[in-house]
């Protein structure tokens, strides 16, 4: 496998981001480390990013024997797939996670089946293998609940449901910083050659849901921090504009979903009415319809589009 040559990303206050080229892609997920007493690292990605992951280490001259902790946002294959992999590289460290994902990483066949509903014969490029950890490895932490890294780094726990009911948001006392996984959306990077980065909400299945995310974000909001970290991809410096723009589109989104959701075939139309109002808005900021972004969004909204209709059907089942 070839590597290349991309070096992980300073992000200041001793926090580095290894590209993990999620789906063959750059800038699409990444690994965070934390330098300190207590090496500690933020997300896996899939199995595949594992290799890109141990050569960032090296770059930064950290030896992966030194890992003492890998934090998960949440389980799903794209943050979290490669946690069982990347252990048999970091014999010290301890897995931890949300107490309701605890148990799908000890046996990880239903995240599995999941995935491969929703990836189809893609799934094994995108994700295998995905490994049992061991129990004794795995520690579950909660709201409220912290975890000393260094003499002056905590890092504190946080329930944000809305994308997942297994989700952590996770404070980083040094940096004033917080690791959102998926909870406050997607941070669009791509189109920084244009002069916008954008944010987007994800809404993938099977626990969207917009009341909680909303809750969520208007927690972190509170919270007054000076950086988001996310998932996919990379550190924002502009906390209250990013979080204010996804709050904006959640409702966007639902409303699209429920307009079309009786069409005769509901997806393609969701999807479809998604990707014009997303086009459009990228249009008034002077983004082509050429640029490579749209590669990206077409898979996450195809991907939300389902999110959507399992979070309607849902709603029609219990009313």
């Amino acid at each position: 496998m070839d590597l290349g040559n991309k070096a992980p990303i300073n992000a200041g206050n001793q926090v580095h981001l290894i590209d993990g080229f999620d789906l063959g892609m750059p800038g699409r997920t990444g690994t965070y480390v934390l330098q300190g007493d207590s090496l500690t690292l933020v997300e896996t990605g899939p199995s595949p990013s594992v290799p890109h992951i141990i050569k960032g280490l090296k770059d930064l001259q950290l030896d992966p024997d030194e890992v003492k902790y890998i934090v998960l946002t949440h389980i799903h294959l794209d943050h979290a797939g490669g946690a069982g992999l990347l252990l048999k590289e970091c014999p010290q460290a301890q897995v931890i996670v949300h107490q309701r994902g605890s148990r799908h990483l000890a046996d990880p066949s239903k995240l599995i089946a999941g995935a491969r509903a929703v990836y189809g014969d893609a799934f094994d490029e995108l994700f295998d293998p995905v490994l049992p950890i061991p129990e004794e490895r795995i520690t579950v932490k909660g709201e409220g609940d912290t975890l000393t890294i260094g003499e002056n780094r905590v890092l504190e726990f946080f329930d944000t449901p809305g994308h997942a009911k297994h989700h952590l948001g996770i404070y980083d006392s040094w940096s004033n910083g917080i690791f959102t996984g998926d909870t406050v959306g997607i941070r669009y990077h791509q189109t920084e050659d244009c002069g916008v980065t954008f944010h987007l909400p994800s809404t993938s299945p099977n626990q969207f849901d917009p009341e909680a995310m909303q809750i969520s974000i208007d927690r972190v909001l509170e919270m007054n921090v000076d950086c988001i970290y996310f998932g996919h991809f990379g550190k924002s410096t502009e906390p209250e504009r990013v979080l204010r723009e996804v709050s904006q589109w959640i409702p966007v989104f639902v409303e699209i979903a429920e307009k079309h959701y009786s069409d005769n075939d509901p997806h393609e139309s969701i999807q479809q009415h998604l990707h014009e109002k997303v086009t459009n808005f990228l249009n008034a900021h002077d983004v082509p319809d050429s640029h490579p972004v749209y590669e990206i969004l077409k898979i996450d909204l195809e991907v939300c589009t389902m999110g959507l209709i399992d979070y309607l059907n849902k709603k029609k089942d219990k009313s």
